[in-house]
């Protein structure tokens, strides 16, 4: 009995040392754009998504865990099989697209982070230089070791959701309930959010950064079993974060028919209705998912770059031996910063310009996924078995689908 505690304790330690990259890139997810899409969903439809929620959560295990087992078998970056595969060609398109979609992911997160801590009283000229030099320097003078433990703390601070959605006391037999009893309206408004919930829990820039990670710590194929759970806790721990988001502002601003269209309404929203309590715990969430979007993005689109035209990357390297891959890093995190303090509409302009090439990239970029899990002469023995595949087809074709009419409805009003 001893020698089986021990086995048991040596297996958990060992996976204390792997976890990291599957959380981190999950959590990310739930970065500003997130977090205002699911405030928008609770303050307008109440719990009536709650369900679909659910059930995004399993799409997004599968692809994450498509990911980090091409990475782990590979031993390379999504980008440099991509180049590999398919050609130049293809692959400076899905790059240049990355680039110019992420771009307007990073100002939206520096947007959240000015947002949130605004609400705390510290304005925008200082929050936003103070945190980007701090995020600049955990990378650039860090180590991935290090940048990792920072990351996974500053994932911590999600549970302030968790408590924000306990104090604006929500009817529980009917969150249950709405979770696992589907429900429809048939309006222009709830179909473009349900697209949107999808969109914003599987993005593009996730997939490189899930794999360059796992590569860069050297997780090797025998650990893989502790790298697929690290994986599938992230893509469930993601998904609960934003099931309290939903269900915080369905508590209280969906009852009173408040309307938000930002993440920051939300949090000054809840204040006079869930107390002051709930409003400053919200944005506290805020800044740190904002924080730690900011700090991945950007080393997501860093990785996926060079690793697509074979220059060094990363976290582990000096900035004399990866040059280019922390030159890109500073640039991200520079305009990130920099470009919150132009006018309003153009920063608006930027963010939806990068939802719409987000939404193309995002079909091409599984498709691309499926291809390579199915190869033996990339996967070996560990290609997609077979019912695997349906699950992955059927969660990719559902994606496809949709981002296809919620990017044809932005040029041609569909619904």
């Amino acid at each position: 009995m001893r020698d089986f505690w021990k086995r048991k304790w040596r297996s958990f330690l060992l996976f204390l040392t792997i976890v990291g990259p599957g959380l981190i890139t999950a959590n990310a997810d739930n970065d500003a754009g997130g977090i205002a899409t699911y405030a928008t969903i609770g303050a307008k439809y109440g719990y009536k998504m709650l369900w679909g929620l659910l059930l995004i959560t399993f799409s997004l295990a599968i692809i994450q865990e498509m990911s980090a087992r091409m990475g782990v078998v590979t031993g390379k970056g999504l980008s440099d099989l991509i180049r590999e595969q398919f050609g130049v060609r293809l692959t400076l398109f899905a790059m240049v697209t990355l680039f110019l979609a992420n771009i307007g992911t990073v100002i939206a997160e520096f947007a959240g982070i000015a947002a949130s801590l605004d609400i705390f009283g510290v304005p925008s000229i200082i929050s936003v230089p103070v945190v980007a030099l701090l995020i600049w320097l955990l990378v650039v003078k860090g180590s991935y070791a290090l940048a990792e433990k920072a990351f996974l703390i500053l994932s911590l601070v999600f549970l302030s959701y968790v408590v924000s959605g306990v104090l604006a006391k929500p009817d529980w037999h009917e969150v249950l309930k709405a979770s696992v009893h589907p429900q429809f309206v048939w309006d222009g408004q709830f179909i473009l959010l349900f697209i949107g919930m999808i969109g914003t829990t599987i993005t593009p820039w996730m997939q490189f950064f899930l794999q360059s990670s796992v590569v860069d710590k050297e997780i090797a194929i025998e650990h893989y079993a502790y790298e697929r759970a690290d994986v599938l806790i992230g893509a469930f721990i993601t998904d609960f974060i934003a099931f309290f988001i939903i269900v915080s502002t369905a508590a209280t601003l969906y009852k009173t028919g408040v309307v938000v269209s930002t993440a920051e309404d939300a949090a000054r929203a809840l204040g006079p209705l869930a107390g002051a309590n709930a409003k400053y715990l919200f944005a506290l969430g805020l800044f740190g998912a904002s924080t730690l979007g900011a700090g991945i993005v950007p080393l997501s689109t860093s990785y996926a770059i060079c690793e697509a035209f074979g220059w060094e990357s990363s976290i582990n390297r000096k900035f004399k031996e990866a040059p280019i891959f922390f030159t890109l890093y500073t640039l991200l995190i520079a305009i990130g910063a920099c470009v919150i303090f132009i006018p309003v509409r153009q920063l608006f302009s930027i963010m939806l310009v990068s939802q719409v090439i987000n939404g193309i990239l995002v079909p091409i970029i599984l498709i691309f996924m499926l291809k390579l899990t199915n190869d033996p002469k990339v996967m070996g023995e560990h290609t997609n078995k077979p019912f695997f595949n349906i699950l992955s087809y059927i969660t990719v074709g559902a994606i496809i689908l949709l981002t296809v009419v919620y990017t044809a409805d932005i040029f041609i009003p569909i619904f």
